[in-house]
């Protein structure tokens, strides 16, 4: 949870807003935003609220791909194909077999 509110805590500042200016933006007083970034337990629905208020998306990430994920997101991977072409034959084999089994 402290990389969650540390993260918030940037974006607030990013965003040149207070906490007292969250609740423009969410609905949600001082304390209650402050609860929150100094690493208070609240709901998905809470935090997902507050997501949208700062403009940020939750995603969920394999753990078996967040190696990959974060070199793309930091700009030092590559995607393994272009995922705008067409898919050749040998990957709808895959995923024929994948199903198969």
């Amino acid at each position: 949870m402290l990389e969650i509110t540390r993260i918030l805590e940037q974006r607030r500042k990013s965003l040149g807003l207070t906490q007292k200016d969250m609740l423009m933006r969410i609905g949600m007083s001082q304390q209650q935003y402050q609860r929150i970034e100094s690493g208070g337990d609240t709901r998905v629905s809470t935090l997902l609220r507050i997501l949208e208020g700062m403009g940020l998306q939750l995603r969920l990430v394999p753990e078996e791909q967040v190696a990959e994920v974060d070199a793309l997101l930091n700009g030092t991977g590559r995607l393994e194909r272009n995922i705008l072409s067409e898919p050749d034959e040998s990957h709808w084999d895959k995923i024929l077999k994948d199903l198969e089994d």
